[in-house]
C-alpha cells in the first residue's frame, strides 16, 4: 500500500477562495453587487421579509458581518429593512424592485461561474466536491459552543 499523498488542502482552498473572488470582482459590472450581497439577494428570493439573524446564519454571517451587510444594501435600494409587527427589537428584510432586478443579474452571471467551475468534471467527481465542501460547515462550526 503506498503512502497517502500530500494534497496542501489548506493551501488549495485559500488560493481558490481568494482567486474565484477575485475573478468574480473583475467581471461584476461597474456598480454591480459583489458576491456577499448575490448571497443575500438569494437568501430573501427563497424568503423575503426573512429576519436579519436568519438572513445572517443562512450566509454563516454573524450579527456585526449581516448589519454591515444589509447597512450597505439598504443604502443602495436593493433591499428594505422594517421593524418586525410582532418584536420591536427584530428586523425583517424585504427586496426592492431594484434588488429583484440585481438578483436576476446575479442568477445569470452565477451560470456562467458555476459552468467554469465545473468544466471537465464529471457530474459524480462535482457531487464528491461539493459534499466535501458541505462537511466543513459541521466539522469546523463556526462558534466555539457548536
Amino acid at each position: 500500500m503506498s503512502p497517502r499523498r500530500e494534497h496542501r488542502l489548506v493551501f488549495l482552498l485559500n488560493v481558490a477562495q481568494r482567486r474565484l473572488q477575485r475573478w468574480m470582482a473583475a467581471r461584476s459590472p461597474h456598480g454591480g453587487v459583489t458576491a456577499a450581497q448575490s448571497g443575500l439577494l438569494f437568501v430573501l428570493g427563497q424568503r423575503d421579509g426573512a429576519l436579519m439573524g436568519e438572513a445572517g446564519a443562512a450566509l454563516d454571517l454573524g450579527p456585526p458581518g449581516i448589519s454591515g451587510l444589509v447597512d450597505r444594501m439598504t443604502a443602495a435600494n436593493l433591499i428594505e429593512r422594517r421593524a418586525d409587527p410582532d418584536d420591536g427589537r427584530a428586523w425583517r428584510l424585504w427586496l426592492t424592485p431594484a434588488g429583484r432586478a440585481a438578483m436576476a443579474q446575479s442568477k445569470a452571471g452565477l451560470a456562467e461561474v458555476n459552468a467554469r467551475l465545473t468544466d471537465g468534471f464529471t457530474d459524480a467527481e462535482i457531487d464528491v466536491v461539493a459534499r466535501w465542501l458541505a462537511t466543513m460547515q459541521s466539522r469546523f462550526p463556526k462558534g466555539e459552543d457548536e
